[in-house]
């Protein structure tokens, strides 16, 4: 049995970390960076960048943000947003990140996926999914959507997420839109069916509020599980979150309380 793996995630536009709600609504919550020293300090096990706009205005900032942070956090970095090619994925990592997350620019041509795996190594190809459901609660049916959130696709996300692996992606990063930013909870149905489709780690994103939503996803087949909302407004710190995970009969990460 793997660790569950806890990641704070860390929604950028320009310098700024921003939160929305629905991937709307975008409120400034401050500096990326000092964000990131302390949820590297409280013992988290990832940390997760995503772009909001890069794909949208076709400019970055995410390498001169990952740099500051790789200066001061020692945990794997998985960044995504913009990212168009293999020499942007390896900018990133030359910057300082471990992995990259790609959505838009996958969807529009599958192949990058391939590239990326073939030149680095599945394990550093982490195909994003933001889904929204489609028709009735339960109906089981979520469209990829890109662009944050912004434009449909047409496509089925289980489906997608099942291709992606076959194109060579190592993990899903799995985005709700429905339940992203509310506070009630992860689309756990979601997660089942994209963990049931494919055999590489899923990361559920999008919606925790209280200690019962992690259960829940991690039952529902998730492996990681990302916080935002949570962290920003200091709901939770990172170490009450793996004590949540620990009562509740999960393997997590033995983390001293500071990191010197």
């Amino acid at each position: 049995m793997r660790n569950l793996r806890l990641i704070a995630r860390l929604d950028i536009k320009g310098p700024n970390l921003i939160k929305g709600v629905h991937l709307e609504g975008l409120r400034v919550i401050g500096d990326p960076q000092e964000h990131a020293r302390r949820y590297y300090e409280q013992g988290a096990d990832e940390l997760l960048y995503i772009d909001i706009v890069a794909s949208l205005y076709g400019r970055n900032k995410l390498p001169e943000i990952v740099r500051r942070a790789a200066h001061d956090v020692f945990v794997p970095m998985t960044v995504g947003g913009g990212i168009r090619s293999t020499d942007d994925v390896d900018e990133l990592l030359r910057a300082g990140a471990d992995k990259v997350a790609i959505n838009t620019a996958a969807v529009r041509r599958p192949e990058l996926v391939t590239e990326v795996a073939r030149r680095f190594g599945s394990q550093a190809m982490v195909l994003s999914i933001e889904a929204k459901r489609q028709g009735a609660t339960g109906s089981g049916h979520w469209e990829v959507y890109t662009d944050s959130g912004r434009e449909r696709s047409g496509i089925d996300a289980v489906e997608w997420a099942r291709r992606g692996v076959a194109l060579g992606a190592g993990e899903i990063l799995v985005t709700s839109i429905d339940q992203e930013g509310t506070r009630k909870g992860f689309d756990a149905a979601l997660v089942r069916a994209v963990a049931e489709a494919v055999d590489v780690p899923v990361i559920a994103s999008g919606g925790y509020g209280e200690p019962r939503h992690i259960g829940e996803v991690v039952g529902a087949g998730a492996d990681a599980v990302a916080f935002a909302d949570a962290l920003h407004y200091k709901r939770a710190t990172l170490p009450e979150l793996r004590q949540v995970a620990r009562d509740q009969g999960f393997r997590v990460r033995d983390v001293p309380e500071v990191v010197a």
